[in-house]
Formats: C-alpha cells, sequence, structure tokens
C-alpha cells in the first residue's frame, strides 16, 4: 500500500556528463528599435522628406524622431502611430517591412530560405509604389 521514494544523490560531475553539448551562440537578432529607426529614416527618404517636416506633422520633437531613427529610443504605439500616419503609413505598414527586413537579416545569416508560418521561402522584399500614397507595401518572392 506505501509508496517507496527512492532519493539520488546528483553531482554536477553528473550533471554536466548529461547535459547537452553547446551549440555555438548565434549572432543576435536585431533589436526591433534599431531596424524600426531603419526603415523610418529608409521610408523618408524615399519620400524626398526631412526630419524636422515629418517630426512637425506627427507631433513629436525633432531630436526625438531622430533618436527613434537611430534606434535610441523605442517609441510608444501612440507616437509610432502618429509617426505612420505623418509619413503615409499604417501602423501594419511598418510592421511588414519590418517583419519583412529582419526576416531577410535571419535568411542572409543563415545562408538558406527560412519558412514563416509553414510557408518555405528564397526572398522578401518592401517595394513602394510610384503613387502618391507613400504606403509600403510587402511583396513575398519564392
Amino acid at each position: 500500500m506505501g509508496r517507496s521514494l527512492t532519493i539520488t544523490d546528483t553531482t554536477s560531475a553528473d550533471l554536466r556528463a548529461r547535459s547537452r553539448p553547446r551549440e555555438q551562440p548565434q549572432e543576435p537578432e536585431p533589436l526591433w528599435r534599431d531596424v524600426l529607426g531603419t526603415y523610418l529614416r529608409d521610408v523618408r527618404g524615399e519620400q524626398g522628406r526631412i526630419l524636422t517636416g515629418v517630426a512637425a506633422e506627427a507631433g513629436v520633437s525633432p531630436q526625438y524622431l531622430s533618436e527613434i531613427e537611430r534606434g535610441r529610443k523605442e517609441p510608444s504605439s501612440e507616437i509610432l502611430s502618429a509617426v505612420a500616419g505623418a509619413l503615409g503609413l499604417t501602423l501594419l505598414d511598418i510592421t511588414k517591412g519590418v517583419a519583412a527586413i529582419i526576416e531577410r537579416a535571419a535568411h542572409d545569416a543563415a545562408g538558406q530560405a527560412i519558412a514563416v508560418g509553414g510557408l518555405p521561402r528564397t526572398s522578401s522584399s518592401v517595394s513602394r509604389p510610384a503613387s502618391s500614397s507613400g504606403r509600403a507595401h510587402l511583396r513575398l518572392a519564392s
């Protein structure tokens, strides 16, 4: 009726012997704020706009927008939405654009195609139409 419990003394040497060999650390993924800043700066540049004009339209200081673009500050969703609006983008446009950059970087680092959502891909890119909307569109190439 009673159960017996056996307690085994496990030494740290035993634990080390059972552990898997350590893999070489991978290069860390880029930070969201760094990629976001690069993306926003690139979009602004492609539109031929200056930082002070976009900042004024978004209702933020030029210094703060500059810090966002340099990856020094991580904006709140409200600030990001205001900057997106000033650039003629939506939050979804920005999310897709940043994701495409991160995906491309991961692909380049791995030297192989990566799968997202079960769909193997060999490349992706962000294209911006010549239209006046200035909206970024995600185009996936296989």
